[in-house]
């Protein structure tokens, strides 16, 4: 049985210059906690320097491993994260670190207890969102209430990159969880509620990174048409484990 607390699961795509600052950060907050803990990078088809900065990060700090893996998207790297993590909580952390790396206390005991699964969310009561545009906050609450109404009613922020799953949670959403894609999370929260895990929105803080990724036309639109799918593949059993 492993005796690590908390595992910290960073995907990275083309990450060099985002990711060392990251690593540091994380890994310094880290050092000042009661808990054992480790940081997963998982590079996914990179063609920067993302790979050489982590690896020449980990080579000093003996907590942070590095998983490299050939194919691209984030859903992939998560899932490849959350089958090799070791800690009793695994928190996905975005490379961006757009909410501060001490916030991860609010999803751990004796914070919260009694949840398998804890998402971070910027529109819950007590959430604080700093220097977003407005046009930006528009585009997310469109996209959130899409995901609402079609996969997840109750709750108001599935997309927010932070999420803490339990062990046990994590190895069964995340064996049969399929996207490979920005879609996975969706996925993974859909394969939770419908397991009967508990599910919490914690209100965090965060910061607007004007390099975000996000696509704010076509991604909602790939993201109606995966939860499709999702919903399908319910129907039709395959996301249920091996036995």
């Amino acid at each position: 049985m492993s005796d690590i607390f908390l595992s910290i699961i960073i995907p990275a795509h083309n990450e060099e210059l985002r990711l060392p600052p990251t690593l540091k950060t994380i890994d310094a907050y880290l050092d000042h906690q009661s808990y054992t803990s480790e940081i997963l990078v998982i590079e996914n088809g990179s063609r920067d320097l993302t790979t050489v900065v982590a690896e020449a990060f980990a080579a000093d700090h003996p907590r942070v491993k590095v998983l490299r893996e050939s194919g691209r998207g984030k859903g992939l790297a998560v899932r490849r994260g959350m089958l090799e993590a070791k800690g009793k909580y695994r928190f996905i952390c975005d490379a961006d670190l757009s909410m501060p790396i001490e916030e991860v206390a609010k999803f751990l005991p004796p914070a919260l207890d009694s949840y398998e699964v804890a998402i971070a969310s910027r529109e819950a009561p007590g959430a604080r969102r700093y220097n977003e545009p407005a046009y930006r906050h528009f585009q997310g609450r469109v996209f959130s209430n899409l995901v609402k109404f079609f996969a997840l009613p109750g709750f108001e922020d599935t997309q927010c990159g932070f999420k803490c799953f339990s062990a046990q949670a994590a190895l069964e959403i995340f064996s049969v969880q399929k996207f490979d894609g920005m879609s996975f999370d969706v996925e993974a929260l859909f394969i939770a509620r419908k397991r009967g895990y508990k599910i919490l929105e914690v209100p965090i803080d965060w910061y607007y990174r004007s390099e975000s990724r996000v696509q704010p036309i076509l991604d909602p639109l790939r993201m109606l048409r995966d939860i499709l799918v999702i919903r399908k593949n319910w129907a039709q059993g395959k996301y249920k484990n091996e036995q």
